[in-house]
């Protein structure tokens, strides 16, 4: 139940469901997800942080860029079942 609470306030912000959204359809930069949201970059970077911390997302660093992923399955399947 914990977890499902976890997602459910993490989604409910615009910018954090637009982001694992995008997400969705595999690893992104964060300049590929910066110009998607229309966001400021340290806007996508607070809320990018938000939802690593709550093990929606997990990053890797390459160089100076750093990409992001959806990690966690239950988020893929509950955007599945709201878009269908």
């Amino acid at each position: 139940m914990r977890e499902s609470l976890k997602i459910f306030k993490a989604l409910c912000d615009e910018t954090r469901l637009k982001i694992v959204e995008f997400l969705l359809s595999g690893e992104k930069c964060v300049c590929e997800i910066v110009p998607f949201t229309k966001r400021t970059q340290s806007t996508v970077s607070i809320q990018l942080a938000k939802l690593e911390s709550l093990g929606i997302v997990e990053s890797r660093r390459e160089g100076k860029s750093v990409y992001y992923k959806v990690s966690n399955p239950n988020v893929k399947k509950i955007l599945k079942i709201i878009k269908s």
